[in-house]
Parts: structure tokens; C-alpha cells; sequence
């Protein structure tokens, strides 16, 4: 009898401290909050050895030193007995692809409209961990994104939803959109049960995607995503995909807005996160003018803010290249004489898309000829005008 009573107490502790994280986590504005094993995605780790070993991480060479950690929340914290994983819904208003019918409007992701969502997730999860932590005598650990936890997977194993064709996570409920974070604790608690898949034969963000980023259903090449590429990569971007980027600047949002189950998303709440106007639709000519201090002024506590303003720049003059839009001749005229090579490069590939050839012609030969850097040579060369 006292061993029963023991079992009754400890599962009744389960139950109380189970639906204290809930519904602490609804109180602070997440949609979703269901709780993993850490030993839950056991196939984790060979597919992101295969993602790695093919090489389709790009140049993100943080996934490829982390592999092991990535691969077993065990192995970033051997005393994790439970995994809480939030989920809060961002939805846009209205289809976020009805601008890239603007070619002289810039297309920033939705989820980069308003303030950096990781310091807005993890300043609540932070507040749930402590109020957890006081009441269950137990350690916790907080992950937004940045550190090496693979929160699709450990979601999708707790049941928030299952991870699509476009390797996102999709809810029945929320759709494609959806902000993860996730609460590592050495408490005991009650395991949900995971979501099964439900894309079937649906295709739709396979087909949305404009570069061919998905090999197969399920599987991502970062090196054609348009995404990795404006946001992660810090080099010249592929000439054969730069006109395939039309005016996406700051990631994109295609194979997520292309997601059947969108329809039953609401769109995020004033508790959650509402998009600036000012990042709605911003006019490419006016993105075409930042400097550096201008940059970090405009998008201070935007996640579009880590870019930097040179590789910010070098995607706006994609997309002004893109445009066919001769009013922004004279700003790429300037930029073709900035100081960063990455924006001189895009400069020049972006004037000799808006300028007829004569015209390039007469623009090439008047260059300085102390250009050093070997990306702006090569797009000389790639123009042309070697």
C-alpha cells in the first residue's frame, strides 16, 4: 500500500506540474505546448548527417560543427528527462506572395515584419522557466532557434504538428506558421502523444518554391533556397538563381503561403506579433540608400538587422536588377562605387540588367581600373565587359 501511494503521489505530481507549463504557456501567448522525451527523434541524427554529407547545408559550416549535439538533446544536456516544446502562431494577414506582383516593392519574410522573434520567445520562455523551475525543484534550460536543438523534429514528436514537404512543421490547427522554442527540464512530466503526417499526395509548397530547393519531398537543398541564400549566405549569390529571386530581399515565404492547411490559421494576435508598416511593402529605391548607420537605425530590434547592411544591400540589388525598373539606375550607379566589394559586385550584375547593352558597354569602359577584388572582377567578366 505504501508504494502505491507513493505511485499516486508522483503521477499526481506529473499531472499538477503538467498543467502548470500549459497552462502557463497559454497565459503567455504561445498557441501550442506539448511535452517530448529527449530520446523521441532517434532518426534525427542520420538525416542531418545525410543533409550534411551532401553537402546541402551550404556554407553553414556551424551546422556541420554541431552535428553531434544537433543530433541528441542528450548530448547538449545529459540531464534532460523531458522536453517541452511552444509553439506561437504567426499568421500574416493575407497571402504574403501578392507583392512580388510589385517589382518595385521589396519582399521581406513575414516573420522578419516585426521585432526579432527570438528575444520575444525566449523573454517568455525565460519567464515560464522560472516560475517552473520554483515550483518543481527542478533545473531548466530555454531554446529560441540559435542554439544546436532541432526543435521541428522534437516538435513534431510532441505532437504540435508534423514536418511537411518543405521540412517546416505544419499544425492542423496554425498551419505553416509557427515560432518554435522549446524548455529543456530534469523533471518528469507527462508525454504527448506525436501528430501523424498529413500532406498525402499534396504538393503545393514543393511546387511553389521558384529555385527547385526540394530534391524530393521532405528534403531541402539550402544552396537554391532563396531563404539561406539572402539571409545566411555571405557571398556572391549563383547568377543562374539571381533572376529566380525576382524582389525577395529578406527570405521567403512561398512553400509556407502555399500550404493547404494555412486556411485554418488564424492570424497572429496584438499579443503576439503584428508587422511594422514600414517593412509591409518598402520601396526598393528607398532600401537602395542606406548606409550602414541608416541600416542598423531603421531595422534596430529586426532580425533583418544581423545581415548587415553590405549583404542586405547586395540582395536589394538583386531584386532592383530584377525589376527592369531604369529608375533605380542612378542609386546602383553609386553603388557600383561603394566600399563594400559585395555591393560593387551586385551593383554592376544589377546595371547590366536595367541598362541596354550600348549603354553597359559605355558604363564598363569608364571604370576604375584598380578594382582588386576577385567577386567584382568576376562579375565584370560574367557582364561582358572583362
Amino acid at each position: 500500500m505504501p508504494e502505491r501511494s507513493a505511485q499516486t503521489k508522483e503521477n499526481k505530481r506529473l499531472q499538477t506540474l503538467t498543467a502548470f507549463v500549459k497552462a502557463e504557456a497559454q497565459a503567455l501567448g504561445f498557441d501550442l505546448c506539448r511535452i517530448t522525451r529527449p530520446d523521441s527523434i532517434p532518426e534525427a541524427k542520420e538525416r542531418l548527417g545525410q543533409f550534411i554529407d551532401a553537402g546541402r547545408h551550404g556554407t553553414m559550416e556551424w551546422m556541420a560543427e554541431t552535428r553531434e549535439r544537433r543530433g541528441d538533446p542528450r548530448t547538449l544536456w545529459s540531464d534532460v528527462k523531458s522536453v517541452v516544446v511552444f509553439a506561437m502562431n504567426y499568421g500574416p494577414e493575407e497571402d504574403p506572395r501578392g507583392i512580388l506582383e510589385k517589382p518595385d516593392k521589396a519582399a521581406i519574410s513575414v516573420y522578419a515584419r516585426n521585432r526579432d522573434y527570438h528575444d520575444i520567445i525566449k523573454g517568455r520562455l525565460k519567464e515560464i522557466a522560472t516560475r517552473f523551475a520554483a515550483r518543481a525543484g527542478e533545473d531548466v534550460k530555454v531554446f529560441v532557434d540559435t542554439a544546436p536543438v532541432m526543435e521541428k523534429p522534437l516538435a513534431a514528436a510532441a505532437g504540435l504538428g508534423w514536418q511537411g514537404k518543405h521540412t517546416n512543421l505544419v499544425s492542423r490547427a496554425h498551419g505553416s506558421w509557427l515560432f518554435l522554442g522549446s524548455m529543456f527540464t530534469t523533471a518528469d512530466l507527462l508525454i504527448d502523444a506525436p501528430e501523424i503526417d498529413h500532406c498525402g499526395s499534396c504538393r503545393a509548397c514543393l511546387d511553389a518554391c521558384p529555385t527547385a530547393a526540394f530534391p524530393a519531398p521532405y528534403q531541402i537543398d539550402a544552396r537554391r533556397c532563396i531563404s539561406y541564400l539572402t539571409i545566411e549566405h555571405k557571398g556572391p549569390i549563383d547568377p543562374a538563381i539571381r533572376p529566380l529571386i525576382g524582389n525577395r530581399i529578406y527570405g521567403c515565404d512561398d512553400c509556407l503561403a502555399a500550404c493547404p492547411w494555412n486556411k485554418f490559421a488564424s492570424a497572429a494576435s496584438e499579443m503576439k506579433l503584428k508587422a511594422r508598416e514600414d517593412l509591409q511593402e518598402p520601396d526598393i529605391a528607398a532600401l537602395l540608400s542606406l548606409d550602414d548607420p541608416t541600416f542598423r537605425s531603421f531595422f534596430s530590434g529586426s532580425p533583418v538587422k544581423r545581415i548587415g547592411r553590405d549583404r542586405f544591400v547586395r540582395n536589394v540589388l538583386i531584386a532592383a536588377g530584377n525589376s527592369g525598373d531604369r529608375r533605380f539606375l542612378d542609386a546602383c550607379l553609386s553603388l557600383a562605387a561603394d566600399a563594400s566589394p559585395v555591393v560593387r559586385a551586385m551593383a554592376i550584375w544589377a546595371l547590366s540588367r536595367l541598362m541596354e547593352a550600348g549603354e553597359f558597354q559605355r558604363f564598363a569602359a569608364q571604370r576604375p581600373q584598380d578594382e582588386s577584388d576577385s567577386d567584382v572582377l568576376n562579375e565584370w567578366r560574367l557582364a561582358g565587359a572583362a
